[in-house]
């Protein structure tokens, strides 16, 4: 009983406070924040790595939506509205461009699979594994005279 109270009491502390109004405030909007998830509509590289004459229009461009006090998603929005759907350096959750998030994830998970399976064949338990067949005297003296000459 103790234990429950203490685990209430700890996850209202967490618990972050609601902003006055009930509804926290949208973080402001800066240019570096956006530049590192959109694209030069003429390069095709993000607009942070770009310095095209484009690419400086449309960083004017998110640097005026800034100053009217537009959120990181309406400058988003305003962007594909003026550029297309590829200036977004993410790709859509439908159709074509849902493959390039769910591929990879399949990929790990393949690969998870396949290096588990061979982690447990190797770990599995020595009485399982097959005797290794002794070596001959032959092979055995040829052995010892090798690893002589290894010793110092």
């Amino acid at each position: 009983m103790r234990r429950a109270i203490a685990l209430i009491i700890l996850a209202l502390v967490l618990l972050p406070a609601p902003a006055a109004g009930g509804q926290q405030a949208a973080p402001r909007a800066s240019l570096p924040d956006i530049e590192d998830e959109v694209m030069c509509p003429i390069c095709g590289t993000l607009l942070e790595l770009s310095f095209s004459p484009q690419a400086e229009r449309e960083r004017d461009y998110i640097r005026r939506l800034i100053a009217r006090g537009e959120t990181k998603s309406q400058i988003k929005d305003a962007l594909v509205e003026q550029y297309g759907q590829d200036v977004l350096a993410t790709p859509g959750d439908s159709g074509f461009d849902l493959t390039a998030w769910v591929v990879p994830g399949i990929g790990l998970i393949v690969l998870a699979s396949v290096l588990g399976g061979v982690w447990w064949r190797r770990r599995r338990d020595p009485a399982e594994r097959p005797e290794q067949e002794p070596l001959s005297p032959q092979d055995a003296d040829l052995l010892d005279r090798d690893m002589s000459s290894y010793e110092l």
